[in-house]
């Protein structure tokens, strides 16, 4: 199982950008997709995630800006976020976590999101 994300890239303050992650394999559940990032010298911080009953979960940093969504028949999660500040400026990592697998929990590659002036 691989999950596999698209969407990173350059913007301007207050500019948009869709992230999209598709888990690609043989799957038997996914429990929670989400998005984390890191910063440059930072640590890897939550930012959404949604639960397959469709509760999402937001870091206050980005709640009201960003919203994540989820197709669970698609097996993919996308994150929209609006409003970006160059505080946003990170790498972007889609997770998901597979209860039945014996590798429960699986990361994307990461894109990077850029925000500049």
């Amino acid at each position: 199982v691989q999950l596999v994300e698209s969407g990173g890239g350059l913007v301007q303050p207050g500019g948009s950008l869709r992230l999209s992650c598709a888990a690609s394999g043989v799957i038997f559940s996914i429990d929670t997709m989400g998005w984390y990032r890191q910063a440059p010298g930072k640590e890897r911080v939550l930012v959404a995630s949604m639960h397959k009953a469709g509760i999402a979960t937001y870091a206050d940093s980005v709640k009201g800006r960003f919203t994540i969504s989820r197709d669970m028949s698609e097996n993919t999660v996308w994150l929209q976020m609006n409003n970006l500040t160059p505080e946003d400026t990170a790498i972007y990592f889609c997770y998901a976590y597979f209860p039945l697998h014996d590798e429960k929990d699986i990361w994307g590659q990461g894109t990077q999101v850029t925000v500049f002036s």
